[in-house]
């Protein structure tokens, strides 16, 4: 069996930061709600696009939000997962809006409009990895350079 350890907050901003596609989680009346999202990451924030009739784009804006970043590793027994917490809101300023657009504006993966920008800034960053001896960033399967 592998040893379970705890990242640092750089480790685990390495990790988010290199990701593609994660998770996003919110509580609704009927239950948790958890979302694969592709992702961008600028500054100490995760951005997102969402459609805005849909759960998260009615109610993301000041609600508690989770996302998750992970890769499981079957064969070898090991993997990692980092996780931010913090209050989601949508960018609304036309400037930060253009700037994003023309920079790392997270592109949508699925067809409709997805319009509403949504930024999680988060307050808090942890992490846990499987296993020792291995770089979790290099052996990303899909991974953002740049």
């Amino acid at each position: 069996m592998q040893e379970s350890c705890e990242l640092s907050p750089a480790e685990c901003e390495t990790l988010l930061r290199a990701g593609v596609v994660g998770r996003v989680a919110l509580s609704t009346a009927a239950g948790p709600e958890i979302f694969p999202m592709n992702y961008v990451v600028l500054g100490e924030a995760v951005f997102m696009r969402t459609a805005p009739d849909s759960v998260l784009g009615s109610r993301a804006h000041h609600a508690p939000l989770a996302f998750e970043v992970d890769q499981i590793d079957h064969e070898n027994q090991r993997g990692w997962s980092v996780v931010v917490h913090g209050t989601g809101e949508w960018v609304t300023d036309p400037g930060e809006l253009e700037q994003l657009r023309h920079g790392w504006s997270p592109r949508p993966w699925v067809s409709g409009t997805r319009d509403r920008l949504l930024r999680l800034p988060w307050t808090r960053i942890s992490g846990r990895r499987i296993g020792h001896g291995w770089d979790p960033a290099s052996s990303m399967p899909a991974r953002r350079i740049g």
